[in-house]
């Protein structure tokens, strides 16, 4: 074996990275969680409010179903778009909740809603076509757009109008080389939710100018007060022939680690889609599409049970977060995110950036929360309130003497 010289070192090997992975951006959840892990493996008592997952776990009749599966052999390659039955189930699921009709072959089963995003962009885009993504944005949007040889374009969602875009902007955005806009309602991380007039709204703009129309509904099932989710298909024909719908088990079953998501939408996009699966995972995990029929098909009383436990800590939260000084935040209306604009929190406290306000919250408070300029907000930070109460509360009680110390060396 013949080794040829590098100049790195006698054995070393130079890698050349693609420049496409070159140029993500790394994620700051996970910079922040690793900062947490690390203080927590060092014995500090650290408070983590980055998850973006509920703390219940998966309902025990979706476990039953998916051990049964696999005790009757139910363990070998399905279809590589999911299990007639699965879709069956999805098709009723938008029948019920939206009244909407999709086909077998308008339904494609994947590991996860984020990787339905990935695929239908890898599917969608060609090099330099643009996707309007609203900022605050879900921190993977950007990144998979990057990843197809899109380009992101943002608008500015904002805090006056409850961090949603409006038609007019859209209009503004809109160039001959956008493909898509992305609606995620509710928001992660702002929680709020798009009334059916907005949508209609926006949905016309992208009628006249020929925009696809990628809705994200991942937490639909966790909505709060008098508020409803509306999805942007449901609201004419022509805007379900213009929507590719993401949705998925992970925040309404409780069931992240499973890996089951889909899209619905035009057939030709979905037969794309199915085909770079293909190529790329085979199919769905069998056992985890099993457990995902058992939770379309049975009882959501541990679904409603899950989003009254989240509506009573955001109500009990936010009447103690807004009272925190230097902090003001807009009440969500779904998902389990606060999201609090903090710079005068941070000013108050001697920091330049909110970044820095939050590295100074988990070293001193040993609080871990998510800074905003990793969703496009530099000004604000996320919290999860899918934690218990208790736990909750302590962290605002270290957040306010973290501030009052800070603000009295300062």
């Amino acid at each position: 074996m013949y080794l040829i010289g590098t100049g790195k070192g006698e054995n070393e090997m130079e890698i050349k990275l693609a420049q496409r992975v070159k140029a993500l951006t790394p994620s700051t959840t996970l910079a922040i969680t690793a900062k947490a892990a690390e203080l927590k493996s060092l014995g500090h008592d650290v408070i983590g409010l980055g998850a973006g997952e509920p703390d219940f776990n998966t309902p025990q009749h979706i476990i039953d179903a998916a051990v049964q599966s696999m005790n009757e052999g139910y363990t070998k390659y399905t279809p590589s778009a999911g299990l007639p039955a699965l879709k069956k189930a999805i098709q009723e699921k938008f029948m019920k909740d939206q009244g909407i009709e999709y086909k077998p072959n308008e339904i494609i089963v994947v590991n996860g809603a984020k990787h339905a995003l990935f695929t239908l962009f890898q599917v969608l885009l060609d090099e330099g076509d643009e996707v309007i993504i609203p900022t605050p944005y879900w921190v993977s949007y950007p990144e998979q757009v990057k990843l197809a040889g899109g380009v992101p374009v943002y608008i500015e969602g904002q805090e006056i109008n409850d961090y949603k875009i409006t038609p007019e902007q859209l209009n503004l955005a809109v160039t001959e080389k956008t493909r898509a806009v992305i609606i995620n309602s509710p928001s992660n991380p702002t929680g709020m939710i798009y009334s059916k007039e907005e949508l209609e709204a926006i949905g016309n703009v992208c009628l006249e100018r020929n925009i696809l129309i990628v809705s994200d509904e991942i937490y639909e099932k966790l909505i709060y007060g008098e508020n409803k989710h509306i999805s942007i298909a449901e609201i004419s024909p022509q805007l379900k022939e213009q929507t590719i719908i993401i949705n998925g088990v992970s925040k309404s079953h409780a069931m992240t680690g499973w890996r089951i998501g889909y899209a619905a939408g035009n057939k030709d996009v979905i037969t794309a889609m199915t085909n770079l699966a293909s190529h790329s995972t085979s199919n769905p995990t069998t056992t985890a599409q099993y457990g995902t029929i058992a939770a379309y098909n049975g009882t959501e009383e541990t679904v409603e049970q899950m989003r009254r436990a989240f509506e009573e800590r955001l109500n009990i939260i936010y009447e103690q977060l807004i009272y925190i000084e230097g902090f003001s935040c807009i009440k969500p209306q779904g998902a389990f995110y606060l999201f609090p604009n903090v710079k005068k929190a941070a000013e108050l406290t001697g920091f330049k950036t909110v970044d820095q306000f939050v590295e100074g919250l988990l070293e001193d408070a040993k609080v871990a929360v998510i800074p905003g300029s990793g969703f496009g907000a530099s000004e604000n930070i996320r919290l999860s309130y899918a934690t218990s109460l208790d736990t909750l509360e302590e962290a605002i009680k270290r957040i306010k003497e973290f501030i009052g110390t800070r603000k009295q060396n300062n």
